[in-house]
């Protein structure tokens, strides 16, 4: 199938999973083209899955997971794809509950969204002092 550009209106991140081609035609149905790019102030680790469906479409127990450091030093390098909006929507279907989707820019200034830790701060919720 061909897209428009307009079609692919969303930015996806993946620093994980969502880079392998079973994971992207099990999700997507089809291969996804994307660019390396890099996530700053964001650290990575690993998170294991217990959703049995999930496991069985990556081959992996265990997940890369990411969190919001705040540290410009630290960044998670990975792929950014061109995705449609309904696409976005199986990417939140694929992903299990220990994650949440956040909009973040990119080293490449590219503004897109990525799956982090659930648990982990928000770079907004950093910043505002009104939640200090």
């Amino acid at each position: 199938m061909h897209y428009t550009e307009q079609a692919l209106s969303e930015h996806l991140f993946s620093y994980g999973t969502l880079q392998l081609e079973p994971v992207q035609l099990a999700t997507f149905g089809r291969k996804l083209a994307g660019q390396t790019d890099e996530m700053p102030g964001y650290a990575l680790d690993m998170l294991e899955i217990e959703d049995p469906e999930v496991v069985a479409t990556s081959g992996k127990t265990h997940h890369p997971v990411v969190t919001y450091s705040g540290n410009t030093n630290e960044k998670v390098s990975g792929t950014v794809f061109a995705i449609t909006a309904e696409e976005l929507q199986h990417a939140d279907d694929y992903e299990v509950a220990a994650y949440r989707r956040d909009r973040v820019v990119l080293a490449s200034g590219i503004s897109a969204w990525v799956y982090v830790d659930a648990r982990s701060a928000t770079p907004a919720a950093v910043k505002d002092p009104r939640n200090e």
